[in-house]
């Protein structure tokens, strides 16, 4: 008979609680582990001098409970491997809640005046050009918004985007008259 696994008996710094409460983190420390072992095996296509060399991963808890894993950077996959791309994705949270979605995007090296922000019902666009390098991120929403009600703030790199939820339209009953 196999014995259980004891607290701390791997070198896999989640598995602090024993057992397999973090085999789905573990899964993605894996992958990830995969993915930059594959970049720097590849490299990176032609690098120009001075340019910047961003790749980041977001990890979080969704809604349904489940480990929601966000890339960001500028360095994007291709069939040829990894290439680095002149427009960098920046860090973005989306917040939904009841009544408004809300979208906080990490803008570092930005003036205010340089963003520009485009929204339709279900998407939301940002870019703007950096000091380093040039921001650009097309924002799939949860849920159908007001395009107009769209506020924004931008204060010390971090961009806030509020909008309202679009009520949905709720099926009127039409009497049918009978000929």
């Amino acid at each position: 008979m196999a014995d259980k696994k004891k607290k701390g008996d791997s070198n896999n710094p989640f598995d602090f609680f024993g057992d397999d409460t973090f085999g789905d983190f573990d899964d993605m420390r894996r992958a990830i582990d995969e993915m930059m072992r594959r970049m720097m095996g590849s490299g990176f296509g032609e690098l120009k001098s001075g340019e910047p060399l961003v790749f980041g991963v977001n990890m979080r808890v969704g809604p349904d409970g489940k480990p929601v894993i966000q890339k960001f950077g500028n360095v994007r996959p291709t069939m040829k491997g990894p290439m680095v791309s002149d427009k960098r994705e920046p860090l973005v949270d989306v917040i939904e809640r009841e009544g408004d979605i809300t979208v906080i995007v990490e803008l570092p090296g930005v003036s205010k005046s340089q963003i520009n922000l485009k929204t339709t019902d279900r998407t939301l666009t940002i870019s703007a050009p950096g000091e380093e390098s040039d921001f650009y991120k097309e924002v799939k929403l949860p849920a159908t918004v007001d395009s107009k009600s769209a506020k924004a703030s931008y204060k010390n790199g971090v961009l806030e985007v509020c909008l309202q939820k679009r009520e949905k339209s709720k099926p009127k009953a039409e009497s049918i008259p009978i000929a």
